[in-house]
């Protein structure tokens, strides 16, 4: 049997929430054996609470039913932490703060996204870490960076998302900016600190060095909204609101099709794929859409057209007509379309997980496919101290007692 790609590697999880446990779950996907510490008095917030209270706000349960340990029944933290091994230990007392340093003597990399300055407070800055293993490999991965007039900033990632500049062209025109209710702030940021990692990782293959990493969260999804940034620094120009509009192509928009909340996505970059939309559609010539520059300047006349059309088909059924002649368009799924969808599930995205404490469930499996070292979910989420007797005995060689 083929090792798995990060085989090998441990990974302590300081992490909370959302960035730096998804920073390191996949890490864990990648076969790296993560432990994700918490203690009984302070969990990840993503747990929830540790007795349910009817009425107040909680994290969605599997059929909405927190059971009897809803701390281990949490969707989003199961989610977050597959392929996760789970410790509890008090790090405000001498016993939990001396055990921690063990484990970081023989751990690879560290992953936090504290507040700045409380890794410091804990004794497990990475001046401290290094001490305790010279080539540990730490990152931090807080809202807005370690230095600066913003380090202390608190962040969630709808601020992260206004103060990267996503909140300026997320509304509709002449309207307040809206929220994208995903909060893409965090997988950005996790998704480039597991980057970031992997390729601190491959550094010390080559020179046996450790690394600090500081990766501002803010900077990590600003740097995906490039045309924004350009705009400003070069044009001095702020980027308004545009709905689903683009500034060049038209069509470009979301249009209603027949049935309840049902929606499609067309475009058309070309003369040609315009050519085949008003084939598919029906649609006479009209001197007003003969150029992109004459289709742009008519937008809302051409949008009400497609939108005659959408209305009378289902969207799949839209989709399909208009991808048949060459024509982008895409259904725009819910959750569940997500799941039922035949592409998806032909491709094996979604993958079977089997929880003691929720249930089984489908969870998104592995967005990349290796042929030599393939990767699946191999451990669901852990409950509250679930591993304590294998870390605290197996790997740092406590007796019972």
């Amino acid at each position: 049997m083929s090792m798995l790609p990060l085989e090998g590697v441990r990974v302590l999880d300081f992490s909370h929430v959302w960035a730096g446990p998804f920073c390191a779950r996949l890490l864990g996907d990648f076969g790296a054996e993560v432990i994700k510490v918490e203690s009984v008095s302070r969990t990840d917030p993503e747990r929830g609470p540790a007795k349910y209270v009817p009425g107040a706000r909680m994290r969605l349960y599997p059929d909405g039913e927190p059971g009897e340990r809803p701390y281990n029944r949490a969707g989003r933290f199961n989610a977050y932490n597959r392929n996760k091994l789970g410790l509890t230990l008090d790090l405000r007392s001498d016993d939990g703060r001396e055990l921690i340093r063990e484990l970081v003597a023989v751990a690879d990399i560290v992953v936090e996204n504290f507040s700045v300055g409380v890794m410091g407070r804990l004794g497990l800055d990475y001046e401290s870490c290094r001490k305790l293993r010279p080539d540990i490999i730490c990152i931090s991965l807080p809202g807005f960076g370690s230095n600066g007039p913003e380090k202390g900033y608190a962040a969630y990632g709808l601020t992260q998302e206004a103060m990267s500049g996503l909140s300026s062209v997320t509304g509709y025109p002449g309207e307040v900016p809206i929220d994208t209710g995903v909060f893409y702030g965090d997988p950005t940021g996790g998704l480039f600190g597991a980057a970031a990692v992997s390729t601190a990782l491959w550094h010390r293959m080559q020179t046996g060095e450790g690394q600090q990493i500081d990766l501002s969260q803010r900077e990590a999804f600003a740097s995906v909204l490039p045309e924004l940034v350009f705009e400003h620094t070069m044009n001095d120009r702020v980027l308004p609101s545009a709905g689903n509009r683009h500034p060049e192509f038209a069509p470009h928009g979301v249009y209603r099709c027949s049935g309840e909340e049902a929606w499609i996505a067309i475009t058309a970059t070309t003369d040609d794929q315009f050519a085949a939309l008003r084939a598919v559609m029906g649609l006479a010539d009209d001197e007003r859409f003969s150029t992109m520059s004459d289709r742009k300047s008519n937008e809302d006349a051409l949008d009400e057209l497609i939108r005659d059309w959408t209305r009378r088909h289902e969207q799949h059924d839209a989709m399909q007509l208009l991808q048949k002649r060459g024509v982008p368009a895409g259904a725009v799924l819910s959750n569940r379309q997500i799941h039922e969808d035949p592409h998806f599930q032909a491709c094996g995205f979604f993958e079977d997980v089997t929880h003691p404490d929720a249930g089984t469930h489908a969870q998104i499996g592995m967005p990349w496919k290796m042929s030599d070292t393939p990767v699946h979910i191999r451990l669901p989420a852990p409950g509250l101290g679930q591993h304590n007797d294998y870390v605290l005995g197996d790997i740092l060689g406590l007796g019972s007692e």
